[in-house]
């Protein structure tokens, strides 16, 4: 505030004190009623600086009498009944909480999301890797099978005799005992080489 008319202002309220005194009470009244008609959020938000203004004009037409000129009004503190205050908190915190459990909500789809991409790309892996092993006994066994029909080829008896003993090892696994007649087959090449050869 200033003073705007020496004379006014020293007939009206003499001095700085009184014209505190003064000052303060209509001030804080018009403040008030403007203050009423707005929300806290647009009291502390951008649209403070036009009730500002408002409050500075009606306290103007009213200190004018008082050779006295309202320059500027600000609002240094805020305080709300314990009541209103806890609400407000309580409002606050419950905001606060539903950002975060969105964020939480969003952040587990992501996971999600990610988790379902990393099991498909492995289902798809292991699908590439069965296939490739399955290729791989293929052509092992392929080339064990032409092994084998070269060997018979070459020497089928040889082979005959191969696959008896094979069948001996199989037979006398664990300690088996056998009883075989001397015209089995199984028998022909443990009695050793037949006359004809």
């Amino acid at each position: 505030w200033r003073i705007a008319d020496p004379l006014q202002f020293y007939k009206t309220v003499r001095n700085e004190a009184g014209a505190l005194a003064r000052l303060d009470g209509l001030v804080f009244s018009e403040l008030r009623k403007e203050l009423a008609s707005h929300t806290l959020r647009e009291v502390i938000g951008p649209q403070r600086e036009p009730i500002m203004e408002s409050v500075a004009e009606r306290s103007n037409e009213i200190v004018r009498e008082f050779g006295i000129e309202i320059v500027d009004v600000r609002v240094k503190r805020v305080d709300l009944p314990e009541e209103v205050e806890a609400s407000v908190f309580a409002r606050m915190r419950a905001e606060r909480e539903r950002i975060a459990k969105k964020y939480r909500a969003e952040g587990e789809e992501q996971a999600r999301i990610i988790r379902a991409d990393a099991d498909k790309e492995a289902t798809i892996i292991l699908a590439e890797a069965y296939k490739r092993a399955k290729e791989i006994r293929g052509e092992g066994d392929a080339a064990a099978i032409k092994i084998y029909a070269e060997a018979i080829e070459q020497g089928p008896e040889f082979y005959a005799f191969l696959r008896s003993l094979e069948a001996y090892e199989r037979l006398f696994e664990g300690g088996t005992t056998l009883v075989l007649s001397s015209d089995s087959k199984l028998f022909r090449y443990l009695a050793g080489p037949s006359p004809e050869e």
